[in-house]
């Protein structure tokens, strides 16, 4: 952690608050990324207790994201932070809903794998999601790795990903599009992917929309220079 950032009050029990939230804010993040690991793993390989565990794991993220909401609340009102601190605990509380969100997003596509037993195949026969995935994840993981640096200088990286996920996800739905006309025997499953697809573009919005809120944080300053690849609408 930036030593200039967190942890220079001279109360020591202020610091050690901050230091929590932030500690807390990171074991909720790598829950989240085990949950979207999990429930793509659940999806393309059709494994059902891979999919109840993500159900199950999404009450856990759950409650670590209502009792960080009501620390940060707590946080506010006894100790009336300004500055980069208030910044710091507005993105946490903010943070927080898009983990949350994101969450939610892997038990839909754990719920969908529970429901359609018969479409289930091997991980070899969803190719269309493997590279929409991977740049998903990657944006999660960078823009919590950039929290816990309280870092987000590389505006760059996260627009790149950003990007490729997006483009990704386009071509997805053409292409399937394309084959649910050409052989509607497959509408079942074609429609099942475009679905996962669709959560799966979100997840990247949510992890951009957290990188925004990074910028805000770290600097103060607005986060409407970054340029999206798309027109979209916050969920």
């Amino acid at each position: 952690m930036d030593p200039d950032k967190i942890g220079h009050h001279i109360n020591e029990k202020f610091n050690r608050e901050l230091e929590d939230i932030r500690n807390q804010v990171l074991i909720m993040g790598e829950l989240v990324e085990q949950q979207v690991e999990l429930a793509l793993n659940a999806f393309t390989s059709g494994n059902f207790k891979l999919a109840e565990q993500v159900i199950k794991q999404c009450d856990q993220v759950d409650t670590i994201g209502i009792l960080l909401d009501q620390e940060c609340m707590q946080v506010l009102a006894l100790r009336q932070p300004t500055a980069f601190d208030l910044r710091f605990l507005i993105t946490v509380i903010k943070i927080i809903y898009e983990l949350e969100t994101i969450g939610e997003l892997t038990e839909y596509i754990a719920k969908m794998t529970i429901q359609l037993p018969n479409i289930a195949g091997n991980r070899s026969d969803y190719p269309e999601l493997q590279n929409l995935s991977k740049s998903v994840k990657d944006m999660l993981h960078t823009a919590l790795g950039a929290f816990s640096k309280i870092n987000a200088i590389d505006i760059a990286a996260i627009t790149k990903l950003d990007k490729h996920a997006y483009h990704e996800y386009t071509g997805i739905c053409l292409q399937l599009t394309s084959q649910m006309m050409e052989d509607p025997k497959n509408i079942t499953r074609t429609l099942n992917v475009l679905r996962t697809a669709r959560a799966l573009e979100r997840m990247g919005d949510h992890s951009f929309h957290i990188w925004e809120e990074l910028i805000y944080m770290v600097n103060g300053g607005s986060k409407r220079h970054l340029t999206r690849t798309k027109n979209t609408t916050k969920d």
